[in-house]
């Protein structure tokens, strides 16, 4: 479910620097709104979180709407990869044969 938010009499000046700070990040206006909020909230959980270990419900859901959405940090996505693949794979063809065969099936 989701919920539409609204905020009135919001200055020119405001409004004019969150246009243009979309146009920067390559967004809509409503998508920068939204980045803006996800991470203010991001904040607000890890504060949160860094003074209360977190309870057996709060491990079982993702901690932030961003988690959900699959945005993740260089890190986060290299600790994932390292957890999942401690070794490196030792067989296989390597990429450099796959793309040299594919070039040369034309």
């Amino acid at each position: 479910m989701t919920v539409s938010l609204s905020i009135k009499e919001v200055p020119e000046s405001l409004a004019e620097r969150l246009r243009q700070r979309a146009a920067r990040n390559h967004r809509s206006l409503q998508g920068e709104l939204m980045s803006i909020l996800e991470r203010a909230a991001l904040d607000d959980a890890s504060s949160n979180t860094r003074s209360a270990p977190p309870s057996s419900s709060q491990q079982d859901q993702p901690q932030t709407a961003s988690a959900q959405r699959g945005w993740k940090s260089i890190e986060q996505i290299a600790a994932e990869h390292l957890a999942r693949f401690p070794k490196p794979i030792a067989s296989g063809p390597r990429a450099v044969d796959i793309i040299r065969a594919e070039r040369d099936s034309r």
